[in-house]
């Protein structure tokens, strides 16, 4: 492949780096307060910190299913923005709503029914009695004030995601920020009881992000509506109504995209269960190297959400004779810059770890983890990029197989066989399975190179 056809010039990183930095700076700021929030939990005690890891598990694989239901929408949104109709990003912001709020409800009666039964499979592994029990009262406490805040959390997003799709990515991004500045600012009191409050530890880490989250969305959705410059958005809460056509569409598109969400996050939460057989210091170890890589992966998983919406809208612009070049360059860039991020990364490895009251034993865990993880982030950034080339031409189902189908006929069978039938030690247990995603960019690359998913969906819907 020739070189012009993997690195762009500077107008076209100018127009990448518009829209990726503020999706950038909003999530890394949000990952930044989720590190400083986590640090502070740390510093409660091991068991505060366990039991907010577990409890996270099950926020993660929330997050997600809203984000696949959201996006797979959204693949509509920047088409339907693309080719100048109104009406139709109206109509897909609605659904967004509908969707996010009838999943939301669904998920808070699934944690009250079996909350506790899901966080004490995470405490399986080796470890003191008392410790185990504590961190599971305070996992079940936390993850119970945390769904007051998933309500807020799913309707800011499908505002979020709405604004960026439509060339409003600040909009969310100065959203983020308050709410950040309020999470930070409210852990500091409620955690360590300062500022007059009580002393609440990690309840009061839970407390402080429900709060973040409402101002979050007070923040984005008067945004939306100031300025006069996103009109659909007021339209969009006249009624309910969506045209059967388009539901009919938007649903055989993010039926898929949801499924692959959802499994692919309980793919991963089981995976993370695999990793807590090795032992109870695995578990918290894997938590904060985690709660990092978090942070830093912010930089190139922008890129990747990028891509989808710079192609969504090339392809509903009509605009497909130069989209596999802007894929191919979107995705090189992708990669090298989850390469930079990798050495700085690794080179911080030592040091993160001591900011948690913990033991040194799993302080030296963590740090191996962490530079494990850092080999592999190129290799994720290349099976992000191509993901979110492929479903930006809404082919739905292929990145089902490419991401949630390759978890849990690969990545699952893998990490059960080895925690239940070897003996094999957590650190070359969890480098083998971080390199099953090799096989995720040969398929990766096959398919967008294939081309197949070159397609404009809203051109008769």
């Amino acid at each position: 492949m020739k070189k012009s056809r993997l690195i762009g010039d500077r107008d076209f990183y100018r127009r990448a780096m518009a829209l990726a930095v503020p999706i950038m700076i909003q999530n890394g700021i949000t990952n930044f307060v989720n590190m400083l929030d986590n640090l502070m939990v740390g510093s409660v005690g091991p068991e505060a910190t366990t039991g907010v890891a577990i409890a996270n598990q099950l926020i993660f694989i929330y997050n997600l299913c809203i984000y696949g239901a959201i996006s797979g929408v959204g693949i509509f949104t920047a088409q339907f923005f693309g080719k100048k109709d109104t009406a139709g990003v109206c109509y897909t912001f609605r659904f967004k709503m509908i969707v996010s709020t009838v999943f939301t409800l669904l998920f808070m009666l699934i944690v009250l029914l079996k909350g506790d039964y899901l966080i004490g499979l995470y405490l399986t592994g080796e470890g003191d009695a008392a410790s185990i029990s504590e961190s599971a009262r305070i996992a079940f406490d936390y993850v119970k004030i945390m769904l007051i805040g998933i309500i807020p959390y799913a309707l800011s997003q499908s505002f979020g995601s709405t604004l960026r799709e439509t060339g409003r990515p600040k909009v969310p991004m100065y959203a983020g920020i308050m709410a950040v500045a309020v999470n930070l600012i409210l852990n500091y009191a409620l955690i360590f009881g300062n500022l007059g409050l009580p002393r609440l530890g990690a309840a009061g880490a839970a407390i402080a992000t429900v709060i973040s989250r409402f101002v979050e969305l007070i923040y984005v959705s008067l945004g939306a509506f100031i300025g006069g410059k996103s009109k659909y958005i007021a339209s969009a809460f006249k009624s309910l109504y969506v045209p059967g056509k388009l539901v009919k569409s938007m649903i055989v598109k993010v039926t898929p995209l949801f499924l692959n969400e959802l499994l692919w996050s309980t793919g991963i939460a089981f995976v993370n269960q695999c990793y807590s057989v090795r032992g109870y210091d695995v578990l918290e170890a894997d938590y904060i190297a985690m709660t990092f890589f978090n942070l830093f992966s912010v930089v190139f998983f922008s890129v990747g959400i990028s891509i989808g919406i710079i192609v969504g809208q090339m392809l509903g612009s009509g605009n497909t004779s130069d989209v596999m070049d802007t894929a191919v360059k979107l995705r090189v860039f992708s990669v090298f810059t989850a390469l930079a991020v990798a050495v700085v990364f690794a080179s911080l490895s030592g040091v993160i770890p001591l900011a948690f009251n913990t033991s040194e034993q799993i302080r030296h865990l963590s740090t191996h983890l962490m530079i494990i993880t850092a080999l592999f982030m190129p290799v994720d950034a290349f099976a992000q990029s191509s993901y979110f080339t492929l479903r930006s031409g809404g082919k739905v189902l292929l990145t089902m197989v490419f991401d949630s189908f390759f978890v849990w006929v690969v990545s699952v069978p893998f990490a059960y066989v080895i925690s239940r039938w070897t003996s094999m030690p957590i650190l070359p247990f969890y480098a083998l399975s971080l390199s099953l995603n090799i096989i995720k960019c040969v398929l990766g690359y096959y398919y967008v190179k294939k081309g197949s998913w070159i397609k404009n969906l809203v051109s008769e819907t």
